[in-house]
């Protein structure tokens, strides 16, 4: 556990390249917007793990309405309009999607794509003796106040973002400390980059690009960008922004240049999840990213509506009507008309009381069956984090126990099965499924095993009954008992010297003392003979002696006591051999890890000789693990919030597989506000659950997330993103090595293998992938969940109406 006036971790950058720092996003639980990158492997190795399919309702243009207004929920209004400042959100980006610059966006394989509306072309043109990459511009681009997009705006973006200068606040400037210098190409159309160092995640670079006069000052960059700007070049403007009804109004922008808005307006209404399903069955949205219960009550309404039932009958089914049998209306009816007054009253206000839920459920369901659920995997997943700063699980033996212990496909069927998504357990932390560089490289720890679990465990000294048990070369009671009983024996000892001289019997009177001697000796040390022991963590003070045979593991096999301590030392043999083999890009390695054949383990403890009982203990503090007087138990932090229900339940399905090898666990439940800043960043848990959203960019932005802590001048971490505060020198050099290489085959091999490394580090377990469900509008076309992609704004809208002549040919 997480001890008290520990040192807990700061999220302090060590240089200008790591501060990538972001905000809290707008995920269910307090989901930390921090990318994740896309992580390695071939075009056929990402195809045997297809991404759940996109479920927007494509239409094409020429199908799709001109005009109307989208309202569109979002969980709050942004606090900064400057995504690059550390409390940007959700919100924020959803905005800058719409009216800023994207010179590159992500298709529904979450790959980068070059945005034509602003770039012709984008490549590198020169490797030696630098990496130049030459951008040339769309001729019409231009920003609303009509001018063009060019060369100043990405130099001031630079100049803003690359740490150089302390008076900007920024949050994160990965890759533009890199650059060089910017200077216009052959025309105003063309923008030269030149790089001090290769960059192999250039592509990430000036996306958003904001305008120079918001990256031009310090005072522009950090108070004038939080709630206006000044200048925008998207489909959409950023019209309003009103802070007393929650509401920001996007317009179609009248200079835009590429194919035109299809809606007039689109209105961001700030609606906390809990009352999404209030608010679309008052009409008031359509579309919303919705959780599970509001997507069933959807689901539901829609079933009553084919089925020809209204919303009055569907209350009488499955609403609050449903509860009231015949003989309770009859009993009811009687006693509000009956010649108890004051029972009546109160009978007759229940009853209206009733009623009007009844109308309430009947109103809303009609409502709702005019919604439909679109469902898809979000580009994000939810993970175990494990705090390896202090506590039992800074052993990485007891990390690697812990993930053993865990069933990860079962907790995936769990959340994403009843949904009809796919259950497969992510294989990376670096690529979600789908994504053209992922890899499972899940292997490097395994999967769940009990026995490997407890072997581990056992081999980290976490025994049963070792709670119990004081450490290791200390005696039971005080110095000056002991020094106290050492000279009362001895006096006893030549008292009965004498009287063995002087009298017969003595030799039994001298086998009496030695098995005194013996017992007293017995409860400090262990024993070999006549005695149970449970969890002996001692096994080089003992004696091999023999003993009847007990089962197919018992001694008579040559096996003393039952550590699993060699087990477990070649499994962490194996899993470095693995990690080496894909680092090295051998398969010798991965082969003689997998031909190492897993010896019968047993259980931890030793075995008594034949008929000889067992004492009396206590039987949960002899199956709970221990070390040296203490228990093992592990604080598991979760958010309380109306939302997180699901993430709960996968909490407790978690603390029951560990209680089966033995791992005991405390369940502290926090509030939603304070569940990331106040716990997971602090280090205040042992274990959490989060999620981490996904990006294309493997080498920029997955680095601070694992990165290795380092220790500041006060003691404290310098953690950056990585929570779980485990990490190694070696993922740090594989990161920079991918991002300092322009061989894109190379890049991905060397973040395949810091993948590798950071699952045999288990400082960190993927167990899903997080279900993106999205109510929307049956006639709301282009919208709902887009997976891994980007929404293209300009296409959103409305289906047509279909002509009688048309309705008669579909037919």
């Amino acid at each position: 556990m997480s001890q008290i006036g520990a040192p807990r971790g700061r999220t302090c950058s060590r240089s200008p390249r790591s501060r990538t720092l972001r905000s809290v996003a707008t995920l269910t639980s307090a989901v930390l917007a921090v990318t994740v990158l896309a992580g390695c492997s071939s075009d056929d190795e990402a195809g045997e793990a297809p991404a759940a399919a996109q479920d927007n309702a494509p239409a094409a243009r020429d199908r799709v309405a001109d005009g109307g207004t989208l309202r569109w929920a979002v969980d709050a209004l942004p606090t900064t309009l400057n995504t690059f400042q550390a409390d940007a959100d959700g919100t924020t980006a959803r905005i800058a999607g719409a009216v800023l610059p994207a010179l590159y966006t992500l298709d529904e394989r979450g790959r980068p794509r070059l945005n034509p509306d602003y770039l012709e072309s984008a490549q590198v043109v020169e490797t030696e003796p630098k990496q130049v990459v030459l951008y040339k511009l769309n001729q019409q681009a231009v920003w609303s106040d009509g001018r063009e997009i060019g060369a100043p705006d990405f130099v001031a973006q630079w100049r803003a973002l690359s740490g150089r200068d302390t008076a900007y606040w920024t949050a994160r400037n990965s890759g533009y400390e890199r650059i060089e210098k910017i200077e216009r190409g052959k025309n105003d159309l063309e923008v030269r980059v030149t790089f001090a160092k290769p960059y192999a995640d250039w592509q990430s670079l000036f996306t958003p690009l904001y305008p120079k006069q918001v990256m031009g000052s310090p005072n522009s960059f950090n108070d004038g960008a939080r709630t206006t700007l000044k200048a925008t070049a998207g489909p959409f403007l950023l019209k309003t922004i009103d802070r007393k009804s929650g509401d920001v109004t996007l317009a179609r922008n009248p200079r835009w240049w590429g194919q035109s808005a299809k809606l007039d307006t689109v209105v961001l209404k700030a609606v906390p999840r809990a009352d999404r399903a209030t608010a679309l069955a008052a009409g008031t949205l359509d579309l919303a990213e919705i959780d599970r219960s509001a997507a069933e009550r959807i689901a539901l309404a829609l079933r009553d509506a084919r089925a020809g039932r209204n919303g009055a009958q569907a209350a009488a089914a499955h609403g609050p009507g449903s509860a009231i049998t015949p003989s309770k209306a009859l009993k009811s009816w009687a006693l509000a008309h009956g010649s108890d007054d004051d029972k009546a009253a109160e009978v007759k206000a229940a009853r209206k009381k009733n009623q009007e839920a009844i109308a309430r459920y009947a109103s809303a369901q009609d409502a709702l069956a005019k919604y439909v659920v679109r469902k898809s995997l979000e580009p994000a997943y939810t993970q175990l984090s494990l705090n390896g700063e202090s506590g039992p699980l800074a052993d990485e033996r007891v990390r690697r126990a812990v993930a053993r212990a865990i069933n990860r496909q079962e907790l995936a069927e769990s959340v994403l099965g009843p949904l009809g998504l796919p259950a497969k357990p992510p294989g990376s932390h670096l690529a979600l499924a789908g994504q053209a560089a992922y890899a499972d490289s899940s292997d490097a720890l395994g999967g769940q095993d009990t026995k490997e679990a407890q072997a581990l465990l056992a081999d980290a000294g976490w025994v049963p009954g070792g709670a119990l048990q004081k450490p290791a070369g200390t005696k039971a009671g005080s110095e000056a008992e002991k020094e106290a009983e050492k000279k009362a024996a001895e006096k006893e000892k030549e008292k009965e010297k004498e009287k063995g001289e002087k009298a017969e019997g003595s030799t039994g009177a001298r086998k009496a003392e030695g098995s005194t001697d013996a017992k007293k000796k017995g409860s400090d040390s262990a024993s070999d003979e006549g005695l149970y022991i449970v969890g002996d963590d001692k096994p080089g003070d003992r004696r091999a002696v023999p003993a009847p045979v007990i089962g197919a593991n018992g001694p008579e096999s040559g096996t003393d006591v039952l550590a699993p301590a060699p087990a477990a030392a070649r499994e962490s043999a194996a899993l470095l051999a693995r990690a080496e083999a894909l680092d090295t890009g051998t398969g010798s390695g991965a082969r003689a890890a997998q031909s190492v054949a897993k010896p019968d383990r047993g259980v931890a403890g030793a075995y008594a000789p034949r008929g000889t009982a067992a004492p009396v203990t206590a039987p949960e503090a002899t199956k709970a693990l221990g070390k040296d007087g203490k228990a093992l138990s592990l604080r598991f932090v979760l958010p309380s919030g109306p939302g997180s229900e699901s993430l709960r339940a996968v909490g407790d399905r978690i603390v029951r597989m560990l209680d089966a090898v033995g791992i005991r666990t405390e369940v502290t439940k926090v509030s939603d506000d304070s569940f990331f800043k106040d716990h997971v960043a602090s280090g205040d848990y042992d274990l959490a659950l989060y999620s981490w959203p996904a990006s294309a960019f493997p080498a920029t932005d997955a680095r601070p997330i694992f990165a290795k802590p380092e220790p500041a001048s006060d003691g404290s971490l310098l953690v950056e993103q990585n929570y779980s505060r485990v990490g190694t020198d070696r993922i740090d050099q594989l990161f920079d090595q991918a991002a300092g290489t322009l061989d894109e085959e190379e890049a991905r091999e060397l973040v395949r293998q810091a993948d590798a490394r950071i699952w045999a580090a288990a400082g960190s377990i993927p167990l899903y992938q997080r279900p993106q469900l999205v109510a929307a509008r049956a006639d709301l076309v282009n919208a709902g969940a887009w997976g891994l992609a980007a929404p293209r704004y300009q296409d959103i809208g409305f289906k047509k109406p279909e002509s009688s002549k048309g309705a008669e040919r579909n037919r």
